[in-house]
């Protein structure tokens, strides 16, 4: 097969993939606490038609080699952790994290996961709980007969009790990671710790380097429409260049298919 077709395959494959991840990113627009994605590239091996020569004149001793692309693969789709835009609810079980770290959750299995999206909800059993049901932890318990549940920016839970009495339910507890873009992905809003991302570092909000905690407002995603449409049009552009490459080659072989009859 001509060299070129493989080569340019390579260049619509990378690009399909590119419209896979802006595609995307453009359906989780509205998805509480999403980071937008961007996939990262890399030209494959060069083939050597000729290795530098050396030449020994006056002005020079040496040619530099001839090498020739093979086209290229996808190196890695990073995740980007930029803080995204806080959105007001009123809802007091709604919190949004400014700046860094996640909150814990624990799953069925036991293992731990993380997540930034702080839409909250009091289960049968009275404890806080992510919108899928996984609780958060450490675990905080909402007796039943309080009332006005306030969350300070530094994670503490307190709740009224009757005759103005103000009691403390618990505090909040954040992690962060060395490498966030590292994390596995696992759906429902929730990542996994992988060793990419390093071991999680604990904290409580508004501690160094974690942020603060907005009751009454959620984190809303870091897309930007406009942004991610000029790079849907470029990997389009470049999809359609590749394919005028495949066509060209093909022309090229099919010429010279007619001069061996």
């Amino acid at each position: 097969m001509d060299p070129a077709l493989r080569t340019s395959a390579s260049g619509m494959a990378a690009q399909q993939l590119r419209s896979e991840v802006i595609a995307n990113n453009l359906a989780n627009v509205n998805t509480t606490g999403f980071k937008r994605s961007r996939p990262q590239f890399e030209d494959l091996l060069y083939q050597t038609i000729q290795s530098g020569g050396v030449i020994e004149t006056r002005d020079a001793r040496a040619t530099p080699a001839i090498q020739v692309g093979r086209g290229v693969h996808v190196a890695a789709v990073q995740r980007q952790h930029a803080q995204g835009t806080l959105e007001a609810t009123g809802r007091p079980l709604d919190l949004a994290i400014e700046g860094d770290g996640f909150f814990q959750v624990q799953l069925p299995s036991g293992e731990l996961a993380y997540t930034r999206d702080g839409g909250f909800q009091i289960s049968d059993q009275g404890v806080l709980v992510t919108n899928g049901g996984y609780g958060l932890v450490p675990s905080v318990r909402v007796p039943n007969d309080v009332t006005d549940l306030a969350i300070s920016k530094s994670g503490v839970v307190t709740a009224n009790r009757g005759e103005g009495s103000t009691i403390e339910l618990g505090r909040i507890e954040l992690a962060r990671f060395a490498n966030p873009a590292g994390l596995l992905t696992l759906g429902e809003n929730l990542y996994r710790q992988t060793p990419a991302s390093g071991q999680p570092v604990l904290g409580m909000p508004q501690d160094q380097g974690f942020g603060r905690l907005v009751q009454g407002s959620l984190e809303g995603s870091n897309v930007e429409i406009v942004n991610e449409m000029v790079d849907m049009i470029s990997a389009m552009r470049a999809y359609e260049i590749n394919s005028k490459a495949i066509k060209n080659a093909d022309e090229m072989s099919g010429m010279m298919s007619q001069l061996l009859r």
